[in-house]
């Protein structure tokens, strides 16, 4: 895989991960762009303990424009678009209308004496997993998978050792039933400034079974006791399980784990790394022929934080979506958005035997 590095109009970074080691990048981004946004505000919860993000920017972000108007799709004489190559095999860029970004202005105060507030510094990346409009993660041939890996792998190091950064999340939204803004087949990543909510509690979690148990990981437990049960096993290789949580939230929810305990997707070997995309490719098909049509879908990658906790960690893929029937969603009604109570339409049992026969 070869890497080029270069600078967009504005300033932003932009990177080509190309499967040719031939491939020249030397075209100049030729748009007039105003410069980037300043960093978002933090704003701290002290009834919840959390931070919430206030980026009013991303108000005025492109929204489903048509596809000959896609700033994703490569650029092509007078067509300029966010990647100024007439082709590409996977881009990473910085997203222009960032939730998270390193361009810190001023130190906000508190707003009160219980919410404090903080520059949103992090930074958030666009990922292109091909340059064709009309494709999904699901067409992809298994070397592209590869290629992608590579890409959030060296992406989560090199945005793990910028200052202040502490998480790192990689993800795909899918569909416009998730609230994606573009239909070009891309991703996005995260480096927060804090430890997320949720990897907060999957870790309390991990730290109680390592104190109960002496030291054992509580992904790696659960993992092999799905293994053994078998009922909610998916697909499964040499190095990859796939399988529906016995508790799990979503109607069609799948987590891909690698056996290894692993923190990060960096610290993946040549061989887990080849064995994901078959498997993933395979799955992917799966939920979008359990009602032969495309299946919307969050993809998120739970990885270690940067600094913390890193052993209590185990890496793995959360696949889910809110489909729940081929003319119904899973709301996110009173008690799961109020009260952050879960109730599942679908047994997990029964979900994984219809993804076994899709």
């Amino acid at each position: 895989m070869k890497r080029t590095s270069i600078d967009l109009a504005d300033g932003r970074e932009l990177i080509y991960f190309d499967e040719r080691d031939d491939a020249v990048r030397d075209q100049p981004d030729r748009r007039d762009l105003p410069p980037p946004p300043p960093a978002s505000q933090l704003r701290y919860d002290p009834l919840t303990d959390e931070w919430v993000a206030v980026a009013v920017h991303r108000q005025t972000r492109i929204f489903l424009p048509p596809a000959n108007e896609c700033p994703l799709d490569p650029s092509v004489g007078d067509r300029l678009t966010e990647i100024p190559a007439p082709d590409y095999d996977v881009v990473v860029f910085e997203n222009r209308f960032p939730s998270l970004s390193g361009r810190v202005a001023d130190e906000p105060g508190a707003i009160t004496p219980f919410t404090s507030v903080r520059p949103g510094l992090g930074r958030c990346e666009v990922v292109c997993f091909t340059s064709d409009h009309n494709a999904s993660f699901a067409s992809l041939p298994p070397r592209r998978v590869r290629t992608v890996l590579d890409a959030l792998a060296d992406r989560t190091e090199v945005l793990g050792e910028l200052p202040g950064v502490e998480q790192v999340f990689c993800f795909e939204n899918r569909g416009v039933e998730i609230g994606v803004t573009l239909h070009h087949p891309h991703g996005q990543i995260y480096a927060y400034p804090f430890v997320t909510p949720r990897t907060r509690a999957l870790l309390a979690a991990a730290r109680r079974h390592a104190e109960r148990t002496g030291g054992g990981n509580l992904y790696a437990d659960v993992l092999a006791a799905e293994r053994a049960a078998g009922e909610r096993v998916v697909a499964e290789n040499e190095h990859w399980t796939a399988f529906v949580p016995a508790a799990a939230r979503w109607p069609f929810e799948v987590h891909v784990a690698p056996r290894r305990v692993v923190p990060d997707i960096p610290a993946l070997r040549d061989g887990e790394r080849d064995a994901f995309g078959p498997l993933y490719l395979d799955l992917l098909r799966r939920f979008d022929g359990l009602f032969d049509m495309p299946m919307p879908y969050i993809s998120a990658w739970h990885q270690a934080p940067v600094r913390i906790d890193r052993e209590l960690a185990h890496l793995h893929l959360q696949l889910f979506s809110i489909r729940r029937a081929t003319d119904k969603l899973k709301y996110l009604a009173g008690s799961e958005s109020g009260m952050g109570v879960f109730i599942n339409d679908i047994a997990p049992e029964r979900a994984a035997e219809l993804l076994r026969a899709a």
